[in-house]
């Protein structure tokens, strides 16, 4: 199967999905904080932004939004390389974590923006973890009901950022 290729750009909102690697265990609550951190860290480094986010054992999902001239792909090589770094060092194991490739999806309207970030808070209950997105600890969700905290325990949330949206579902982004 040909690898699709991937536009270079800059300044746009994209939908990623990242997935372990088949032949790497899955992940936990340790490495969900281990995810949290590096994230933190990155997006300290490099000035992105996330705007919804959750972690399950076998991928994570995020809206991440890099602004120029940093790309999509060098924000997620900075991602996976750093946690594959700490959730290995944290594990005392050795090779990939993550799969080499990444879904991303650039999106353009507010609806399509809306609908991801749907998708990704209801992601957990769709995998039969939890009854509703509110239980799942590794989520923003928690930022997006009211500013209800996550549940005690939730390992190392990250914060979103917020942005304005044009009006409208059609409204572009």
């Amino acid at each position: 199967m040909s690898r699709l290729r991937r536009l270079v750009l800059s300044d746009r909102v994209f939908f990623i999905t990242c997935r372990v690697h088949h032949l790497r265990r899955s992940l936990g609550e340790p490495e969900f904080a281990c995810l949290g951190e590096v994230m933190r860290e990155r997006r300290k480094a490099h000035g992105f932004l996330f705007t919804a986010w959750v972690f399950l054992p076998d991928h994570w999902h995020a809206i991440i939004f890099p602004r120029f001239p940093l790309t999509i792909s060098r924000v997620l090589e900075s991602l996976k390389v750093s946690a594959t770094r700490l959730i290995n060092a944290d594990r005392g194991e050795r090779g990939v974590l993550f799969q080499g490739r990444f879904f991303d999806r650039a999106l353009r309207t507010v609806k399509e923006y809306d609908e991801k970030v749907a998708y990704i808070h209801g992601n957990p209950v769709k995998a039969g973890l939890v009854e509703r997105p509110e239980n799942w600890k590794c989520s923003s969700v928690h930022d997006y009901t009211g500013g209800v905290e996550a549940p005690s325990g939730s390992g190392s949330p990250i914060p979103v950022d917020r942005v304005l949206m044009p009006t409208g579902e059609q409204g572009r982004i």
